[in-house]
């Protein structure tokens, strides 16, 4: 399996204009075809991942693969569905999603990506992170400025402090990756690629070019937090 169904892309793409409980329950075959599909395309990547980084073996695919439904208690927008399906891969699984960086794939016609990185990390984080960058920012700066790194993602994005962060000047050396609030490597991919060529190789090769940037984030974790 080196690519989605384009069934699933279609159904994403009805579901989209149809986001209602209704539509969904009357389509909810298609739901579990397309879903099945997605699970099993992340069944297939994990072991590729896991080639080049070992944390996230044994991990099951059906865990890694967010819920469709979205919660809408505290949004102002009230459908009831994502309509896009999305996997995150990290050792420990979901419940250290905000503890360590990992693999992220969302499939969405429209918006398909890879990413990964530390979205809006927690205070220990965060601040194991920053403490890392103040000891010594080369390691990072290194990855940042590589070909295949910057050729996959550009550089990296995320919020940021509009001033330094508490404890450190604001003429730092490396003030403008202080104040970083989220660090993220996010590489945009066509449908085409996701649903007619070679995703699974493409993905691979994506994630492989990351990892030196998950390694820096995970190494602040374990050796600051």
């Amino acid at each position: 399996m080196t690519h989605l169904d384009p069934d699933t892309r279609l159904f994403l793409a009805d579901l989209k204009r149809n986001n209602d409980r209704e539509w969904f329950q009357d389509n909810k075959p298609r739901y579990e075809a397309a879903r099945a599909d997605f699970e099993s395309f992340v069944g297939v990547l994990l072991p590729k991942i896991e080639a080049f980084d070992p944390n996230v073996a044994g991990l099951d695919p059906k865990k890694c693969v967010f819920r469709i439904y979205r919660d809408t208690r505290f949004s102002r927008d009230k459908t009831p569905y994502k309509t896009n399906f999305g996997a995150h891969m990290l050792m420990g699984g979901s419940k250290n999603v905000h503890q360590r960086a990992g693999y992220y794939i969302q499939v969405e016609p429209g918006n398909c990506f890879l990413a990964g990185g530390a979205h809006q990390p927690p205070a220990a984080w965060i601040n194991a992170i920053r403490h890392r960058i103040d000891a010594d920012a080369a390691p990072l700066k290194k990855v940042l400025r590589s070909k295949p790194f910057r050729d996959a993602f550009g550089g990296i994005t995320g919020e940021r402090l509009k001033t330094a962060p508490k404890g450190y000047p604001k003429d730092h050396p490396e003030i403008e990756l202080l104040r970083h609030k989220s660090f993220l490597a996010v590489h945009d991919m066509t449908d085409d690629t996701v649903f007619e060529k070679d995703l699974l190789k493409y993905a691979v090769k994506t994630f492989k070019t990351m990892k030196p940037f998950g390694d820096f984030l995970n190494g602040a974790m374990d050796a600051y937090a």
